[in-house]
């Protein structure tokens, strides 16, 4: 049995990985899975006055056990690991795409005069910096706007730290994810845009591709289940948050079955790592980068996701 160790992860970005995990799948495929709290210490708070992504630390909460050699594998949102690929110490790179496509919503409370997307043109929007509500914002706003109209502040790395900030008024809107969109919608908040969003593994070099096509397999598994019994799963998004009192209250009658999308993991598509690539550095990040190759590892990625079909 050879000994994995995984950065935690909440059922909205890691959904198949807690499946395999509680359901002995990777136990089959011959791995023992220990998991490293990334979040024990964080302390996730609102700072309107940060504006911008520059000089915030983008593993200050993926990805921080792994720097410490702590972790030999995370997942999180894919613009958000290449940035962390950039900037890591460890040598980590990533390695294919994660099994879950995240939904994410534009939120504002129940008051607020914004119905459309395009009235949110100079308002406050926290996000969370390096994470995918941040680049997904990004993406839906300026469809409807121009790049220098979107106003964005750092905020908490949790969703029910943005839904607080929300609500107390100090951001104009935020972006959540399941169950918090859920939640917000029970208070009240209103949904303005909405969308799905890929995320990627990142691993250490003693992941080998034997060692990754035996962890896609367990997920490949989860993926089949999940699809199955979709409402037999939803108990999840509302287990893994249990010490939250609200969330701990809801039903899985309250979640909605077509937000949660599970697919087989699978290699980067190289024109989707290009055009995010440049995207990305459209932006002003991936500043250190001159190639979007330097991003993965596509012996371990390629040799790994053809070894687990």
């Amino acid at each position: 049995m050879k000994t994995l160790v995984l950065e935690t992860t909440a059922p909205f970005q890691g959904l198949a990985e807690l499946v395999a995990h509680h359901e002995g799948l990777f136990e089959k495929e011959g791995l023992a899975i220990e998991w490293a709290d990334r979040d024990k210490g964080v302390v996730s708070t609102t700072h309107t006055d940060v504006k911008s992504p520059q000089g915030v630390d983008p593993f200050a909460s993926h990805g921080r056990l792994f720097e410490q050699g702590k972790a030999d594998m995370y997942n999180a949102c894919e613009w958000g690991n290449y940035c962390r690929v950039q900037d890591s110490k460890s040598g980590g790179r990533q390695i294919g795409r994660r099994a879950i496509v995240t939904f994410a919503a534009l939120v504002v409370a129940p008051d607020s005069p914004v119905y459309t997307p395009q009235q949110l043109a100079g308002r406050l929007i926290g996000v969370p910096f390096y994470f995918g509500t941040h680049y997904l914002a990004l993406h839906m706003l300026e469809g409807f706007m121009p790049r220098e109209m979107i106003q964005l502040c750092r905020s908490g790395n949790g969703s029910r730290e943005r839904l607080n900030a929300l609500l107390r008024g100090e951001i104009e809107a935020t972006t959540l994810t399941e169950p918090y969109i859920t939640l917000a919608e029970k208070k009240g908040c209103r949904l303005v845009a909405s969308a799905f969003y890929h995320g990627t593994e990142v691993a250490a070099d003693r992941v080998d591709a034997e060692t990754y096509a035996a962890f896609n397999r367990a997920v490949r598994e989860a993926v089949r289940r999940i699809n199955a019994d979709k409402r037999g799963y939803l108990r999840y998004f509302i287990d893994y948050h249990r010490a939250d009192p609200e969330i701990a209250a809801l039903h899985i009658d309250d979640l909605r079955e077509g937000r949660i999308v599970v697919v087989d993991p699978a290699p980067i598509p190289t024109d989707e790592l290009k055009r995010t690539y440049d995207w990305i550095k459209s932006w002003g990040m991936l500043d250190k980068t001159q190639s979007e190759s330097e991003l993965v590892d596509f012996t371990v990625q390629d040799r790994a996701h053809a070894a687990a079909e």
